[in-house]
């Protein structure tokens, strides 16, 4: 433990500058734990809405209700905020709450490893700078590492090619013949644009998604300044928002879920060509995969310029593509459009717990985490964004998180311990009823969506909270001393 005015202070280390390592900032210091720094791999802050920069790139929850509760943003421009301005609303809290000067930028931890004897963790920065804190808060997520497809020949092709979260702002595609391979989230934002400057865009499609309309006018300029002159309109506005998510999240209404397909049907019949319509009909449920939204997708398809291509990916040429049918489309550039590798949370760094156990070791049965915050063998170790947490607005379910951390650190303080583990038996337990509620998801267990939600040798679904938003926040508030093994501070 660190002193400052003679008030021992944990270490604190949080590892990324996202929208979890800001909440927590902000309230761990309003909490009087002064002795925090966060490392950030990156230049800037913001986390995915920093890195994740193609174009189109949008939220997939309603702006007004994509804000902290401490700092609610009432001047969004539209109903969908897009990733400019989002970023800046997170620059914004930097700067409010004035967190630049706790944050490292460029200083990737890549290894952490609990010091049983001393109760420390003990960090290595970009592969060579020790520290040591006394806790950790991983802020990384779920979007954290790339997946990249096992496709042959990524290496042979002579063109351009990259990934769309680590988008080439200075590559001009106009006029290109591109390629896209992956048609999910961020494709089915970024194609619509792409499509605007590219010569010739092939679509390389394995499984069609439901892609549902969005009603994303933007806001009028009467009804800003409304927004601006009634704090209350948009209070009301992010109430109405949060009771109509919580109302469709833990899908279990049939005639809600009929309804979305419904809405996806008619999104379709955007789409002129018969034969290409039916290439682009689901044949899963509506919520076995992410739910994705759009109303520029579908017409994207009705250009001319624009292929829809459903044979296998066989492998990269020099010059190109080459599908399963033997036939070689040659193109420019390839974006890769295959999303992050949503399963593996703080194992994308190699954490090391009690006993000398890798954190990859013990998940490899699939992450698990009590609350989603932390897990056995791991003293001091917290979470955000972690294990089973992802469901309605993020930012709601991090500050539940974060809440539920101060009130453990404050505990620690109190109670002057060096550290807390949460019991086996606990997180065990917890696990059980949570993968049991789970499997109740009918939509989430027809084997549709193991990239996505599942992961670790059980392919357990590590991804999804089945409930709603206040549960959760219900679940986090309930005291649970007695769940942890702890360690006194020794003098």
């Amino acid at each position: 433990m660190s002193s400052n005015s003679g008030v021992q202070q944990p270490r604190i280390v949080v590892i990324g500058a996202g929208p979890g390592g800001i909440c927590t900032a902000v309230r761990l210091r309003e909490a009087g734990f002064t002795d925090l720094t966060i490392y950030e791999r990156s230049g800037s802050v913001g986390g995915t809405w920093n890195v994740n920069r193609y174009p189109g790139a949008a939220c997939d929850v309603q702006s007004h209700l994509y804000s902290f509760s401490f700092e609610i943003k009432t001047d969004w421009t539209r109903p969908y905020a897009t990733q400019p301005e989002i970023l800046r609303y997170f620059e914004h809290v930097v700067d409010h709450y004035d967190l630049a000067p706790l944050i490292c930028f460029s200083s990737t931890v890549t290894s952490a490893k609990w010091d049983e004897e001393r109760s420390v963790w003990q960090l290595v920065v970009n592969g060579a700078d020790q520290l040591e804190a006394d806790i950790v808060i991983s802020a990384i997520g779920m979007f954290n590492d790339l997946t990249m497809p096992d496709i042959e020949g990524l290496d042979t092709f002579e063109g351009t090619i990259f990934h769309s979260a680590r988008w080439a702002t200075a590559h001009d595609l106009t006029g290109e013949r591109v390629a896209v391979i992956g048609t999910a989230a961020s494709a089915v934002q970024f194609v619509p644009e792409v499509a605007k400057a590219a010569g010739e865009l092939a679509i390389f499609q394995r499984t069609p998604n439901w892609v549902l309309p969005k009603e994303d006018t933007p806001y009028t300029r009467e009804e800003l300044q409304r927004f601006a002159t009634h704090p209350d309109a948009a209070r009301e506005v992010r109430e109405g928002i949060f009771a109509r998510v919580e109302a469709t999240i833990t899908f279990s209404n049939p005639d809600a879920l009929r309804a979305a397909e419904d809405l996806g049907r008619r999104n379709l019949e955007t789409v002129l060509d018969p034969a290409v319509r039916a290439k682009l009909t689901p044949t899963e449920p509506w919520g076995c995969r992410r739910p994705l939204s759009s109303n520029a997708y579908y017409p994207v398809f009705n250009q001319p310029n624009v292929e829809l291509v459903t044979e296998a990916v066989e492998r990269l040429t020099p010059k190109g593509v080459l599908t399963s049918d033997g036939r070689e489309r040659e193109v420019d550039t390839v974006i890769l459009g295959t999303g992050f590798a949503t399963t593996r949370y703080a194992s994308a760094i190699d954490f090391v717990g009690r006993d000398g156990q890798p954190i990859a070791d013990a998940w490899v049965d699939g992450a698990q985490a009590y609350l989603g915050i932390t897990t056995a063998g791991f003293p001091n170790l917290f979470m955000l964004y972690g294990p089973n947490t992802n469901n309605g607005s993020i930012l709601f379910m991090i500050e539940c998180q974060v809440a539920y951390i101060q009130r453990q650190l404050e505990r620690m303080r109190r109670d002057e311990l060096a550290w807390i583990d949460v019991r086996h038996d606990v997180m065990d337990d917890y696990n059980a009823t949570l993968q049991h509620d789970i499997e109740q998801v009918t939509v989430w267990n027809q084997n549709c969506n193991t990239g996505y939600y599942r992961g670790g040798a059980a392919q357990r679904i590590v991804t999804q909270w089945p409930h709603t938003m206040v549960a959760y926040s219900a679940r986090t508030q309930q005291p649970d001393d007695e769940a942890y093994e702890v360690g006194a501070v020794t003098r």
